[in-house]
């Protein structure tokens, strides 16, 4: 039995926020007993990763635990969501946890420190791996002035950031999907396509753009995201965030809290939006998978629906930071 299965159980005691955070300033202690993580080195996004497992955004939201999440193997790390302004997130209780399902809701409401204190976290940081930072919008920016909001992030993550992500799918910020539509998302990428040549010119190099979009999409919504991807030479698109559904936990204490569903339930309809994206731009952007990850097998199912790299949230929570060694396991003999 590992030593997080030990664990568990008390982190499980805790609010799950407490633990959250408890879990965040014991990672250290952790990384010093979880297993070896083998290499199993890709090339996507035009970097070079050690292996294909990351730490999905949302963890880390105020990149104030790089060196010690670094630490346990993962071949990158996506921190934030950071907004330019700190924000305190909706109010508490907004973290639940579905033990029986293996998932979690949660509602924080980009909860962070603002761009300022996280950039200076980056800086403080040790750690050299692949580092995304995923940039959202403040909750009281009016919907005209969002894009103002994801330049201003852009701006700042620039300088400091392996690839820098825009969160246009979080459900916890009102309006906030509305950016992945039609003329909203053209507008975005537009602006922030334009943004990037001055800004790879200042700094001598290109740093990868990737786009998350929420698992709710049809199929007329999966193409509009994928042909404004293409046209506007977005590197990457991860799919999923989370979900809005309770599919697979209806009935359970905390089922019907609003907020995103991750986890388990999540995991064959992200997949299935996955593949969708992968048919759609047939290799010509890099996927990562992200959504149900809870074991190596469900990893080898994203790379089969066409990722190269896949994120990793709940499972860890539910599994431990021996999930990360056998993902990478997983890529190895696949």
């Amino acid at each position: 039995m590992s030593l997080y299965r030990l664990a568990r159980p008390l982190l499980f005691s805790l609010d799950e926020e407490t633990s959250h955070h408890l879990a965040l300033r014991t990672a250290g202690l952790a990384a010093l007993v979880a297993p070896r993580v083998p290499r199993a080195p890709v090339r996507a996004l035009g970097l070079e990763f050690p292996n294909p497992i990351g730490l999905a955004a949302g963890l880390d939201k105020n990149a104030a635990h790089i060196d010690a999440l670094g630490a346990l193997g993962f071949g990158f790390l996506e921190v934030g969501t950071v907004t330019p302004r700190a924000q305190p997130g909706n109010p508490r209780p907004r973290l639940f946890r579905l033990p029986a399902r293996q998932a979690i809701i949660n509602r924080f409401g980009f909860n962070n420190v603002g761009l300022g204190a996280f950039i200076d976290n980056v800086r403080r940081a040790r750690w050299n791996g692949v580092l995304g930072i995923n940039i959202g919008k403040n909750a009281d920016t009016p919907a005209e002035r969002a894009i103002d909001d994801y330049e201003l992030g852009f701006k700042q993550a620039y300088p400091h950031a392996s690839y820098i992500t825009l969160n246009i799918s979080s459900p916890n910020t009102k309006g906030l999907r509305n950016l992945q539509q039609g003329d909203e998302l053209e507008r975005l990428l537009e602006r922030i396509a334009r943004l990037r040549e001055p800004l790879a010119e200042r700094y001598g190099r290109r740093v990868p753009l990737v786009v998350k979009v929420a698992p709710d999409l049809d199929d007329a919504q999966i193409m509009v995201i994928a042909d404004a991807v293409r046209r506007h030479g977005i590197d990457g698109v991860i799919a999923t965030n989370t979900t809005i559904s309770r599919e697979g936990v209806e009935g359970l204490r905390h089922a019907n809290e609003a907020g995103g569903l991750s986890g388990a339930p999540l995991r064959d309809h992200a997949t299935q939006v996955l593949r969708a994206f992968a048919s759609a731009l047939r290799g010509e952007v890099a996927l990562i998978g992200a959504g149900g990850i809870m074991s190596g097998r469900d990893a080898a199912e994203k790379f089969a629906a066409g990722a190269s790299l896949v994120q990793l949230y709940s499972g860890l929570i539910y599994r431990g930071p021996a999930l990360v060694s056998e993902c990478a396991s997983a890529y190895r003999a696949k």
